[in-house]
């Protein structure tokens, strides 16, 4: 596949400074919105299945102001997606290309239902199957790549570290976020990747990384 990209610098992020069983759907509730962009303030539908743990509205709003206008033209991965709130959330806001890889199948059925409701018929690729083998098998660059590993999984955690870590996954100037546990640290390095950001949001945090290459 190929998609033209828009690649905005790292230092023009403005920045002040697969979810699979073990999680509980705390702060879902029975709908999400979507908070700003195209589609501002209409619902996502769809109870996600049990042990899905969807991002909640605060923490996407914090990530979202963080990343700013670097979202506009992105190839974007919404990894581990659920109910896919992050990716739609970044098809508002102008992503270019947003690929949805979620492996249970009726989180992906509420993602296409979703999409579906919203009217939007392109710019995506919903993949119903596990991470690490979608992106094993992507011949593809992320200028933004939102993974969401469930807490406990602390092997995929290091599996997603060492891919991005490893190999040209992130395009110049890319970011890879991970959610996670305020309780769990992260690294600060893996290859030739560094963190270069961390977010504490209730019992929640995102960690931000860029390639050493492009400091």
């Amino acid at each position: 596949m190929r998609i033209t990209r828009n690649c905005g610098s790292l230092f023009g992020l403005g920045i002040p400074l697969c979810h699979q069983k073990g999680h509980t759907n705390a702060g879902f509730g029975s709908t999400m919105r979507i908070i700003s962009g195209k589609f501002k303030s209409r619902r996502l539908k769809g109870t996600p299945p049990p042990g899905v743990r969807p991002t909640s509205d605060k923490l996407r709003e914090t990530l979202f102001n963080v990343l700013g206008t670097r979202v506009e033209g992105a190839i974007f991965l919404d990894g581990c997606a659920g109910a896919g709130a992050i990716g739609i959330e970044a098809l508002s806001r102008g992503a270019g290309f947003v690929f949805f890889i979620e492996q249970s199948r009726k989180a992906c059925q509420i993602i296409r239902e979703n999409l579906k409701a919203l009217e939007i018929r392109e710019g995506f690729k919903n993949m119903e199957t596990d991470l690490i083998k979608a992106l094993s098998g992507l011949d593809m660059r992320f200028d933004i790549a939102f993974v969401d590993p469930p807490y406990d999984r602390e092997d995929l955690y290091e599996r997603v570290l060492d891919m991005f870590g490893s190999t040209p996954l992130l395009a110049a100037d890319g970011l890879l976020i991970l959610e996670h546990s305020k309780r769990k640290m992260l690294p600060e390095t893996s290859g030739r990747l560094r963190k270069i950001r961390s977010l504490v949001q209730g019992d929640a945090a995102l960690a931000f990384y860029s390639s050493l290459e492009d400091a």
